[in-house]
């Protein structure tokens, strides 16, 4: 009789683990379009999908300056802006090297005590940190804090580096999604523009009996002279005609 594999059954639930943090994480994509919410959903997720990881936090980095976007607990959020105090740690090595980072708290205190020391007092005896780069709006990491003592195990950083890669891809989507919406706002604004500029143009050639270039001139030199933009003024004309009945 053949004992089944406990090592295969084990790794093919840790994916369904993952698998199924990330299609959360799809389905929050298509309901939100709100930055925030997004990196609060793929920080609970983490929890879910890499085992032993009990808070997480999201660094992003804005020019040179790294700040915590997301975090479970504000004792995480804590312990990375000890790393940002101190311009080094274990979440701002993942952001430079661009490597996963994982260690015990006991490791790190030669190479980092202050990180350790705090760590160790908030009941934290395990770290990991993937690097998070989707695209240069969106840079930073994924923290990961464990409360055992003995670090993360290869798979669980293994787990950890496929779940962010599918986060970089969520948020290249959101990047366009958002770069999108705004091309069609300004486009929708220049639509609206031209809409009563034109409405405007044809007011004035109906009052000053003029051409269509002999109007719009008369409205830039209004709009040179108050310094303001043409569409304001074409909106105020445009109002003080109806509200006159002059047309």
């Amino acid at each position: 009789m053949e004992l089944p594999e406990p090592t295969t059954v084990t790794a093919s639930s840790l994916l369904d683990d993952v698998t199924g943090a990330l299609e959360a994480l799809t389905a929050v994509l298509r309901q939100e379009d709100d930055l925030r919410i997004l990196l609060q959903h793929v920080c609970r997720q983490v929890c879910h999908a890499v085992p032993g990881v009990d808070e997480a936090s999201i660094t992003l980095v804005s020019g040179d300056e790294p700040h915590t976007a997301s975090a479970t607990a504000a004792v995480v959020g804590g312990l990375d802006g000890d790393q940002y105090r101190l311009g080094d740690g274990p979440c701002l090595e993942a952001v430079r090297s661009g490597k996963i980072v994982r260690t015990s708290v006991s490791d790190a205190t030669e190479r980092w005590p202050s990180f350790a020391s705090g760590a160790r007092e908030a009941g934290f005896g395990s770290f990991l940190a993937a690097p998070l780069v989707a695209d240069e709006q969106y840079s930073g990491a994924i923290n990961c804090y464990g409360r055992q003592d003995d670090g993360f195990e290869a798979i669980e950083a293994q787990l950890l580096e496929l779940y962010t890669a599918a986060v970089e891809a969520v948020f290249r989507v959101y990047h366009r999604y958002v770069q999108a919406r705004e091309t069609a706002e300004h486009l929708q604004t220049a639509l609206r523009s031209r809409a009563v500029i034109d409405q405007a143009k044809g007011m004035l050639m109906a009052i000053r009996r003029i051409g269509a270039d002999d109007a719009f001139a008369l409205l830039v030199d209004q709009s040179q002279r108050e310094n303001v933009k043409l569409r304001e003024v074409a909106e105020r004309f445009v109002e003080r005609v109806l509200s006159s009945g002059a047309v």
